[in-house]
C-alpha cells in the first residue's frame, strides 16, 4: 500500500496539476520526444516548456538523455502507478458507497412494487 504522506506523491500529485504537464505526458505516453516537440503544441518558449519538464523529471514521471545537442524525453510510469494505488483506496470507497446506496434504492423500488396500486392518499 502507498503510504498517505509519501513525499513523492505530493511533487506527483503537484505535477500533475498542471495541464501543460498532464498534455506532455500524454504525449510521451506514445513515444518518445525532444524538447522541442513537446513544447511545439503550445505557446510557450523553450525555456517555459523546460521548467514544465524539470517539474516532471523532479516527480521522477520523465527521464530526459542528452544525445549531442538534443534533449530526449520519456515517460517513466512508476511515480503514476504510485498515485493510481493511491487513488485507488478512494475508487473502493465510493465504489462501495455506490454499491450501498444501489442496494437501498432497489429495496426502496421492491417495496413500492408491493403496495397496492390504488392506495394513493398516504
Amino acid at each position: 500500500m502507498v503510504e498517505q504522506h509519501a513525499p513523492h506523491l505530493d511533487t506527483v500529485f503537484h505535477a500533475l496539476g498542471d495541464a501543460t504537464r498532464r498534455r506532455m505526458l500524454r504525449d510521451l505516453a506514445q513515444a518518445e520526444r525532444t524538447v522541442g516537440q513537446l513544447a511545439e503544441p503550445f505557446t510557450i518558449s523553450l525555456a517555459a516548456a523546460s521548467k514544465h519538464i524539470k517539474v516532471l523529471e523532479n516527480a521522477g514521471m520523465i527521464r530526459r538523455e542528452v544525445r549531442g545537442r538534443t534533449h530526449v524525453c520519456r515517460l517513466d510510469p512508476g511515480p503514476l502507478a504510485s498515485a493510481h494505488e493511491w487513488l485507488s483506496m478512494y475508487e473502493r470507497f465510493w465504489t462501495d458507497r455506490l454499491d450501498a446506496l444501489d442496494r437501498l434504492l432497489r429495496e426502496e423500488d421492491a417495496r413500492n412494487a408491493e403496495k397496492p396500486q390504488g392506495d394513493s392518499h398516504e
